[in-house]
């Protein structure tokens, strides 16, 4: 019989063979290898396009946010896709240049009034007068700058490459703006053709499943845009009517500022309140004091009071889950894109751990045991009486001496 056995051919078979003899899982090892060596080119490959990969999260999250307007519209008059995208995509923008004229217009009047006011602000540093006059001649400074003027040329000389970068950096700021507006627009349009596409090649069944997560996963994300949305327009209003009140200049910016810098999770209000307090504080002293109090109670009631209650009823996301997110995203979000790359992070934190709480629960729902049926309860045969006439079983016709009279059957069996 051993005789039958043919050796295998080339050398490949013969490694083969030579491991099953010796007990080695040859294989298991080599695929174990390459699985290892696939997932690490992979990461590298990620880390290699980590700038386009958070352009396009950044846009998938405003498009998943806008993707609810362009269903409102189409549901209302506007039956066309394009056309509801492209209303959207108007507002966006409309709101997006609101915004950039409402913080560059006090910058860019402020900067052209320093450049109007710095000749007289030279003169009176130079004659002694003023404020600055004053704090020249107290402290000296024009002897400072005349005996160290060469290190503030080379100083200055050493602010040229700092501004080429911020230019550069201004240039690159655009061009992601860019690259994010018209991949919002591409997803707003071909979004649902690609989910129908998708859902297409499942079967119905696995279909109709994913697109209930799907659905979960949207209502979460725009439940916590929408509950981070009310938090932050309340912050603004308190800011808004406690600078006015103060009698605060560009009260309305730093209201808008702060409602903006509130849609951080857990820090936005302590980087929003920072700079107003300072400002209000140079405008007075008691006004930044009381902006100061007003933030600071304004902060326990959101977290303690509005958070917990408009959370709860949008995105319905554990706690604990939400400040273990924030901290794992923040985290990864500046390992991977700095500064920008964290505040993107924080700001994806929650709705991420709304939808991953989503898709764990729908996978534990999946694989859970099926719930065991109860078996009838054993019934007892029933107790056969002695001298009782035994039960006929059930289909077996009638009994042929039913409904006869005493002596009636031993007459027929007489006949017969």
């Amino acid at each position: 019989m051993h005789d039958n056995l043919q050796p295998p051919e080339g050398r490949l078979g013969r490694l083969w063979q030579a491991a099953a003899a010796r007990g080695i899982p040859l294989r298991a090892i080599l695929a174990t290898v390459g699985v290892v060596a696939v997932v690490y080119l992979a990461g590298k490959l990620v880390y290699r396009l980590r700038e386009v990969v958070l352009l396009l999260v950044v846009a998938g999250f405003i498009g998943l946010i806008l993707n609810p307007l362009v269903v409102i519209l189409q549901r209302w008059r506007i039956r066309r896709r394009g056309a509801a995208v492209a209303l959207v995509t108007l507002w966006g923008v409309l709101v997006f240049v609101g915004l950039a004229v409402a913080f560059g217009y006090p910058l860019a009047n402020g900067i052209a009034h320093l450049a109007h006011q710095l000749p007289s602000y030279v003169d009176q540093a130079e004659h002694g007068k003023g404020w600055i006059g004053h704090l020249v001649r107290r402290y000296h400074v024009q002897a400072w700058v005349q005996k160290n003027a060469p290190k503030l040329l080379s100083f200055g000389q050493g602010l040229a490459k700092p501004a080429l970068s911020l230019g550069k950096g201004a240039v690159t700021l655009v061009l992601a703006l860019l690259t994010i507006f018209v991949l919002v627009v591409l997803m707003l349009l071909e979004g649902s053709r690609l989910r129908s596409g998708l859902l297409g090649l499942m079967s119905p069944a696995r279909a109709r499943r994913y697109s209930r997560v799907a659905h979960e996963v949207n209502r979460s994300v725009t439940g916590y845009m929408l509950g981070n949305f009310a938090t932050s327009l309340i912050a603004g209003v308190v800011v808004l009517v406690t600078l006015l009140v103060l009698g605060v200049p560009f009260a309305f910016l730093w209201a808008l500022w702060v409602a903006l810098v509130d849609f951080l999770p857990m820090i936005g209000g302590a980087l929003a309140g920072i700079p107003t307090v300072l400002f209000a504080a140079g405008h007075s002293l008691t006004a930044g004091i009381i902006t100061l109090g007003v933030f600071l109670v304004y902060t326990q009631l959101e977290n303690h009071v509005l958070n917990p209650v408009v959370m709860s009823r949008t995105v319905k996301v554990n706690p604990l889950l939400v400040l273990v997110s924030i901290l794992v995203g923040a985290s990864i979000g500046s390992w991977i894109g700095g500064i920008f790359g964290g505040f993107v992070a924080a700001l994806l934190a929650i709705p991420s751990a709304g939808a991953l709480q989503v898709m764990v629960r729908e996978v534990w729902q999946a694989t859970a045991s099926p719930p065991a049926t109860a078996s009838p309860p054993a019934t007892a045969p029933p107790r056969r009486v002695e001298g009782a006439p035994q039960q006929r079983a059930e289909g077996a016709g009638p009994d042929p001496g039913a409904g006869r009279r005493p002596g009636q059957a031993g007459q027929d069996g007489a006949a017969t």
